[in-house]
C-alpha cells in the first residue's frame, strides 16, 4: 500500500535535514522502536514492538537510508519479521525550503506486510499506516522544539 502526503516542518531546510539524518531521532520518533543500533554507515539493527488490533508482535530487522541528496531527499528503508509476520517499508522523502524558517518533507511510503497481521485487513493496516507515518513526523517536529528550547534529546519525542 502507498501512503503519500506532506508534512510542514518550522525550521531550515538544513536543519530538518540533518534531524531526519540523526540516529537518536531516528529511535526515538520511529513508533514502536525499541532498539536501533549502528552496524555501519546509515545502516542500523532495529526491533521494533508493533501491535494491530489482536496481532501483536516483535520485529527484528535493519533500517537504512539511502539515496541520499543533501539537503533535499533521501530514503527510509525499514525491513523487519516477527512471529506475527513482516512489514517492508520503503519512505521517500523530498524536503522543499519555504523562505528560511520552514521545510515541507512530501513523502511517498510504500507498505508492505505478510504473515498473521497481513489477514487484519488492508482497511485497517492503511489507517494505521497513516497513522504511524504522521506519529513519526510529528515526533520528529517535537524533537526539533526540544533542540530549539535547549533541552536534552528525547524530551519532545513521542515516546
Amino acid at each position: 500500500m502507498e501512503i503519500a502526503g506532506e508534512f510542514r516542518f518550522g525550521g531550515a531546510q538544513e536543519q530538518i535535514w540533518e534531524l531526519l539524518n540523526d540516529e537518536g531521532v531516528l529511535a526515538r520518533c520511529t513508533p514502536g522502536c525499541e532498539r536501533l543500533t549502528r552496524i555501519g554507515e546509515d545502516r542500523f539493527t532495529a526491533r521494533l514492538q508493533m501491535g494491530l488490533a489482536a496481532v501483536k508482535g516483535t520485529y527484528d530487522g535493519t533500517l537504512q537510508i539511502i539515496d541520499k541528496e543533501p539537503p533535499s531527499a533521501l530514503t527510509l528503508r525499514v525491513e523487519a519479521s516477527g512471529t506475527t509476520g513482516f512489514v517492508a517499508v520503503t519512505g521517500k522523502m523530498a524536503l522543499t525550503a519555504i523562505g528560511d524558517a520552514e521545510t515541507l518533507v512530501a513523502y511517498n511510503w510504500d507498505v508492505n506486510v505478510g504473515g498473521p497481521i497481513a489477514m487484519v485487513g488492508q482497511r485497517v493496516l492503511g489507517g494505521v499506516a497513516r497513522w504511524i507515518v504522521g506519529d513519526f513526523f510529528t515526533a520528529a517536529a517535537k524533537e526539533l522544539a526540544t533542540r530549539r528550547a535547549g533541552r536534552p534529546p528525547g524530551e519532545g519525542a513521542g515516546q
